[in-house]
């Protein structure tokens, strides 16, 4: 049986983002494939969103291949159209910038992002600090709770954007400080 016409767009930028990620993987003792967090993030905008919009269910498939991949503003417009390209431009990260620097931009440009990337911004966050303290990472725990911090001062500055996705990161942000009070030395 053909997939429905109106999955087909979904299904083509789940295998783009695969072919893409191919080699990236979450970090931790046992890396998953990069594939399962852009899945989550565009789960939790379809189901937790309530997300119809299909510009802003492909832009939260594809929404960190232009800064991981060599895949281009151009090359999105083509392949998923302008509003795609765009609101994945507004969630891309100048990979040249050290780390602390690109962190620092996404909160100085959180306000300026459109409602579409907002939600997309929450649910990635949300989705980064589940993984950042479910998986076991190698990270120090001074940069677990930076990123924390971060992502707060980032989800702060655009509340009001969708309750149940801010909602979704509050209980993510509660799950880590949770993890954090259990974890000795704190």
């Amino acid at each position: 049986m053909p997939l429905p016409d109106t999955l087909l767009p979904y299904f083509e930028a789940l295998t783009f983002a695969a072919e893409q990620h191919k080699y990236q993987r979450r970090g931790g003792y046992d890396p998953l494939p990069y594939i399962n967090h852009l899945i989550k993030v565009s789960t939790a905008i379809i189901q937790i969103g309530n997300e119809e919009n299909p510009d802003i269910i492909l832009a939260s498939i594809l929404h960190d291949i232009i800064e991981d991949s060599d895949t281009s503003h151009q090359d999105l417009k083509e392949r998923f159209g302008v509003k795609v390209a765009d609101i994945v431009m507004e969630l891309t990260d100048d990979m040249a910038l050290p780390y602390q620097e690109r962190k620092a931009l996404q909160i100085k440009g959180a306000q300026q992002l459109s409602a579409a990337a907002r939600k997309i911004r929450i649910a990635d966050k949300a989705s980064n600090i589940q993984d950042i303290f479910t998986y076991p990472l190698d990270w120090k725990e001074e940069k677990k709770i930076a990123y924390l911090e971060n992502s707060l001062n980032i989800v702060d500055q655009i509340r009001g954007t969708h309750a149940a996705l801010e909602a979704w990161f509050d209980q993510s942000v509660q799950f880590a400080r949770k993890v954090l009070s259990q974890t000795p030395n704190n």
